[in-house]
């Protein structure tokens, strides 16, 4: 028996080894056409940040930002709703490109930064997604931590590959601001009036390489100033690159400061490895995924967990790695007992993926009614569809209380 044993076990971890990994089951472009309303890009389960394409930048289909239809690609936010029927997010926008430096989106029609690409040559899974720009013929690849966007862009030879960074990008902005603070790192902020009335991010963007030129520009007008504070800023940064060569991209964001969003980042991504944190993505999804186990064919467990992965991207968690939040009362609040979650859509949850979360995230299901409790604290009422710490007063009822309840 002592002799079979070791037979038996290596047959055992070869049969487990040539099993698929749980989140190469997940296609994240289901739901990205027709009126599904979702996004393709890489997240973490119940992340902060959401790296995704922008093709769409308004209308009912254009919720995620992202239509499967579409063949042209603004560039690439950090922030992005699942799902829901009213728009909004789409925040810090980043688009490489290669030649002269436009601030113009393109959207009208006139030159601009946006590029064509075709899904020939795109990709995505859970944790990952990749895509040619065929105008610039750049390759993207995109991945993320909770609370950290990191992007991987493969340059051709140039003397002007450009990263552009547009704060004006989908909804009203009421304030922004975008300081430049070394050849390789800026910060910023932008509160913004949509859904959420009042949403606010802060953000810290790192380069691996020093650009040899920059410049912010107010109303699409370039200045050679290193802050400017206005309603539609935005901001160029150019290097020289040979063939092939990769440009690595750090975007840590926070709802706090632009201080708790570096925290995030030096907690988060402290290196410059790409890979690593791409696996990392995905083996937190490959523990997220596993919680329900299935036995079917694989067009079932494609269907199957790419569904469960939906169910897990939101709610998202809203404080940083310190524990700081901005609560309903849109002040500043810190927690070390729970994390702080926001993007509660009750109306839509409660019946059903409420419950599973009772099942399968139990932990995770206090940290949910916590928030709920210090919302109704801090707001006066417990969250009907609650959005960056904004009370949207969409839909009726009052389903926080059936989720508590049910837990």
């Amino acid at each position: 028996m002592n002799k079979l044993f070791p037979i038996f076990a290596f047959l055992l971890m070869t049969s487990c080894s040539n099993e698929k990994e749980l989140f190469s089951y997940v296609n994240p472009f289901i739901g990205t056409g027709g009126h599904g309303h979702t996004f393709p890009g890489a997240t973490v389960p119940f992340g902060m940040v959401q790296l995704s394409p922008d093709t769409r930048l308004d209308g009912w289909d254009g919720c995620g930002g992202y239509h499967y239809s579409d063949s042209i690609i603004y560039g690439f936010s950090h922030t992005h709703l699942s799902g829901t029927g009213v728009s909004d997010y789409g925040d810090v926008l980043i688009a490489p490109t290669v030649g002269e430096v436009n601030f113009n989106n393109g959207s009208d029609g006139k030159p601009g930064y946006s590029s064509r690409f075709s899904h020939k040559n795109e990709s995505a899974h859970a944790g990952y997604y990749q895509v040619f720009l065929e105008d610039y013929n750049i390759d993207v690849a995109l991945t993320s931590s909770k609370r950290v966007g990191f992007h991987q862009y493969t340059f051709p030879k140039s003397s002007s590959a450009n990263i552009i960074l547009d704060l004006e990008h989908r909804d009203e902005v009421l304030e922004s601001e975008i300081k430049i603070l070394s050849n390789n790192e800026i910060v910023g902020y932008r509160r913004s009036n949509e859904w959420a009335t009042d949403q606010h991010i802060y953000f810290v963007a790192q380069f691996s390489k020093e650009f040899k030129n920059s410049s912010i520009a107010i109303n699409n007008i370039p200045s050679e100033l290193d802050s400017i504070h206005g309603k539609n800023v935005k901001a160029s940064f150019q290097f020289d690159t040979e063939e092939g060569e990769k440009i690595f991209l750090k975007v840590a964001i926070s709802a706090v400061s632009i201080e708790s969003a570096r925290k995030n980042l030096v907690q988060e991504i402290p290196h410059w490895d790409f890979n690593k944190t791409k696996i990392e993505a995905e083996q937190s999804w490959n523990e997220q995924l596993k919680k329900v186990i299935i036995e079917s064919d694989e067009e079932t467990k494609y269907i199957f967990y790419t569904s469960l992965y939906h169910s897990c991207i939101a709610p998202n968690i809203y404080s940083d790695v310190d524990g700081s939040y901005r609560g309903t009362d849109l002040g500043i609040h810190k927690t070390n007992s729970f994390d702080y979650y926001t993007v509660f859509s009750l109306w839509d949850t409660y019946r059903a993926t409420h419950p599973l979360f009772t099942i399968i995230d139990q932990e995770r299901t206090l940290d949910f009614i916590q928030t709920f409790l210090n919302q109704y604290k801090v707001g006066g009422q417990l969250p009907i569809w609650e959005l960056a710490g904004t009370y949207t007063g969409c839909m009726i009822g009052y389903h926080a209380i059936p989720v508590i309840v049910d837990a």
